[in-house]
C-alpha cells in the first residue's frame, strides 16, 4: 500500500514534499548574512551532497561565552567509482586549502571526497569550481541513490571496462533530474514546465523514503563489501567479459542502539541477470528495484525506511514478484557465489605492459599533512608530476593508475622522502583498519572513533606480535555511534561507540564480508578495549581448527564460551 496521506508522513517527507524539487529557499539563503541555514534547508542541502555541521570542540565554550556554535559545512561529492582525472584530484586539493578549517580531505567508504569545515559564504564558489571540473555534489547526500560504488583496481581485461561503463550508467539513471542544483549553484535558468511534465520521473515529489546505495563488484573480489548495500551486483566473469550479474538486494549497516527494532542486514541474493551490450535489461532491473523502494519503503519512520526492512516485512518472495511484475518477465534464480579475498588492493600490482598501479594505505581515511608525513604535498606532486589517475577504494584507500615501469623508483623516492610508507612496510592490523570521521564534525558522533583509533592500533599491534597473530585477516573496525558508517558490524573486531569513551564490542564477523558479527560486550571503557579482547584472541591461537580464520571460530564458538 502507497503511502499518500500527508498525516501519515514523517517531517522530512512533508519537508520534501515542498521543497520544490529539492529548491527550498537555499538559493535566496545563500545571499543573507546568517552563518547558518534553516532546518528546513538544512534536509533539502542533504540532495545537494552538502550537510550543515559546527566544530563539537569548540561547542561548549562557545555556549559558555554566550556564541552561537561555530557553524561550517561538509560537501560530499558524487565520484561514481571512485575514479578522478589528475586535474579534478588537484581541484579537490587546492579547495582543501582555501576553503576549509581542516586544509585536508576525507575519503569515504563510497569512494568519494568529503570537504570539511566550509563557511556558508564560501559553498557556492567550493560547489561551481568542481562543477567546472564536471564533479557534482547532486546526490552524494539525501534520499535519492548515493555514489555507485564498485571494484576499484584497475586492469587491462575487458570486464573492467565494462563494469566502468555499467557503475557510470547506473548512477546516470538513478541521478536525480531536477534543474535546481543548476539554479542554485551555477546561476542556471528555471525551467519552465508544461502540463503534465515532471522533473523527476523516478523519484517525484517526495524521492525516496531514506538512501539508497548500489555496489558493483567481480565475483570473488569483495573489496568493497557488496552486501552491505541496498542493491548489489556481483559480475560473472566468462572469458574476460562480464556474462551477467546476480543481484543481491536488502543490506544495509545503520541501526540505534537505543532501538532493539533496528539492526544491520546484509543483502539477499535475489536473482541472475544477463549484461547485454548496453545493458538495458541490468539498468531496467535497478530502476524497478528503487521503484518499489520508493512505493512501498516505510515514510512515517525514518528508522525503518530502508529497504531491508521492507523486505523483511513483506518477505524475498513478494519482492521479487512485485520486482516480475514491473519489468514484465520472470526471474532467474541468482547464481552460487564464492568468495576469495575481501582485503584492498594495497602495493605495487600490474595493471598493464608496462604499466603498474600502487595502492597507498590512507590512515582512517584523511588525506592530510602532519609533522611526521606530508602525505597530501606527496599526493599533490605526484599525481601532477605524472599526471596519475586517481582511484579511491571504499576501504578509504587511495590507488595511484597508470604509473610506468621507469617511474616506479622515482614514486617511491618521493614517498619515502615525505615520510608515507608503502603497505609492505605496515602491519595487516594497520591495513585492515577503518573508522568513521565522529568528532569534531559529525552531529551523531558518541564517542571518538578516526581520532582514537590511532592510539588503539599500536596496541592491537602489539597483542598481534604477542600470538603470533600479524599474519593473520583480521578487520578492526571503529565508530562513533552505532549507525555504521564505517561498516562495523561485518568486521571481525568492532568497536561501536555508545557515550563518550565507552563502546559496545562486536566480535565475529568475516573478513570476507559474507557473515554479521554479535555484540560481546557493552559500553567497555576506551582504556579496556583491547585487554577485553586479548582473552578471546588467546583462546583463537588455541582452540581454532585446521585453517580456521578468526571469524569463522567465533561464530563456531566463541560467544558460547565467553558468554560463560
Amino acid at each position: 500500500m502507497k503511502i499518500t496521506d500527508m498525516e501519515k508522513v514523517s517531517k522530512i517527507e512533508i519537508i520534501k514534499r515542498k521543497s520544490r524539487q529539492l529548491r527550498g529557499t537555499i538559493k535566496e539563503a545563500l545571499k543573507d548574512d546568517q552563518p547558518k541555514f534553516s532546518e528546513d534547508n538544512i534536509q533539502v542541502l542533504k540532495f545537494h551532497g552538502v550537510y550543515q555541521q559546527d566544530d563539537r570542540d569548540l561547542r561548549k565554550q562557545l555556549k559558555k561565552d554566550g556564541k552561537e556554535p561555530h557553524y561550517s559545512m561538509m560537501i560530499r561529492a558524487r565520484i561514481p567509482g571512485g575514479v578522478l582525472s589528475p586535474s579534478q584530484y588537484l581541484v579537490f586539493d587546492r579547495l582543501a586549502d582555501e576553503y576549509t578549517d581542516y586544509k585536508n580531505m576525507r575519503i569515504t567508504t563510497r569512494q568519494t571526497i568529503q570537504l570539511h569545515g566550509i563557511l556558508k559564504g564560501d559553498l557556492k564558489t567550493t560547489i561551481s569550481t568542481l562543477n567546472e571540473a564536471l564533479v557534482t555534489t547532486l546526490g552524494a547526500c539525501g534520499d535519492s541513490g548515493r555514489n555507485t560504488i564498485c571494484c576499484a583496481a584497475p586492469g587491462d581485461e575487458p570486464y573492467r571496462d565494462e563494469m566502468n561503463h555499467d557503475v557510470n550508467a547506473i548512477a546516470e539513471q538513478l541521478s536525480a533530474k531536477s534543474n535546481a542544483y543548476h539554479e542554485i549553484w551555477l546561476d542556471g535558468k528555471p525551467i519552465q514546465l508544461e502540463d503534465g511534465q515532471t522533473e523527476e520521473p523516478l523519484y517525484g515529489d517526495t524521492y525516496l523514503p531514506r538512501k539508497f546505495k548500489v555496489a558493483i563488484v567481480p565475483e570473488g573480489d569483495n573489496c568493497l563489501d557488496v552486501y552491505d548495500n541496498d542493491l548489489g551486483l556481483v559480475a560473472h566473469i566468462v572469458d574476460g567479459h562480464i556474462q551477467g550479474y546476480t543481484v543481491l538486494v536488502g543490506g544495509g549497516m545503520g541501526r540505534l542502539a537505543v532501538d532493539q527494532d533496528t539492526y544491520p542486514r546484509l543483502a539477499s541474493p535475489l536473482c541472475y541477470v544477463a549484461r547485454s551490450e548496453a545493458i538495458d535489461t541490468i539498468l531496467n532491473t535497478c530502476v524497478a528495484i528503487v521503484s518499489i523502494e520508493r512505493d512501498f519503503g516505510d515514510r512515517a519512520n525514518r528508522r525503518f525506511a530502508r529497504m531491508k526492512y521492507l523486505i523483511d516485512r513483506r518477505g524475498l518472495d513478494w519482492f521479487r514478484e512485485e520486482l516480475e511484475t514491473r519489468i514484465g518477465r520472470k526471474l532467474e534464480p541468482p547464481k552460487h557465489l564464492e568468495w576469495n579475498n575481501g582485503h584492498d588492493h594495497l602495493g605495487w600490482h600490474r595493471e598493464r605492459d608496462g604499466i603498474s598501479y600502487l595502492g597507498l594505505f590512507i590512515p582512517y581515511g584523511r588525506i592530510k599533512d602532519t609533522e611526521t608525513m606530508l602525505l597530501k604535498t606527496a599526493l599533490r606532486d605526484i599525481i601532477k608530476d605524472f599526471q596519475l589517475t586517481v582511484r579511491f577504494t571504499s576501504q578509504q584507500n587511495v590507488i595511484l593508475s597508470g604509473i610506468a615501469d621507469e617511474l616506479r623508483p622515482i614514486i617511491e623516492e618521493q614517498l619515502s622522502s615525505a615520510g608515507v610508507p608503502l603497505p609492505d612496510k605496515l602491519s595487516n592490523v594497520r591495513q585492515n583498519t577503518m573508522a568513521c570521521v565522529a568528532f569534531p564534525t559529525c552531529g551523531l558522533a558518541l564517542a571518538e572513533s578516526e581520532r582514537a583509533l590511532p592510539d588503539l592500533v599500536p596496541q592491537f599491534e602489539q597483542l598481534f606480535d604477542e600470538l603470533n597473530l600479524s599474519n593473520e585477516e583480521i578487520t578492526i573496525r571503529m565508530t562513533g555511534c552505532s549507525n555504521g558508517c564505517a561498516r562495523p558490524y561485518n568486521a571481525n573486531i568492532a568497536l561501536v561507540g555508545r557515550a563518550p569513551g565507552k563502546y559496545d564490542l562486536f566480535l565475529g564477523g568475516s573478513s570476507l564480508g559474507t557473515a554479521l558479527n554479535e555484540r560481546f560486550r557493552e559500553l567497555v571503557p576506551f582504556d579496556q578495549l583491547v585487554q577485553t579482547v586479548r582473552p578471546i584472541l588467546e583462546s583463537f591461537v588455541q582452540e581454532r581448527q585446521s585453517g580456521e580464520d578468526f571469524g569463522s571460530y567465533w561464530r563456531r564458538a566463541g560467544l558460547k564460551k565467553h558468554s560463560c
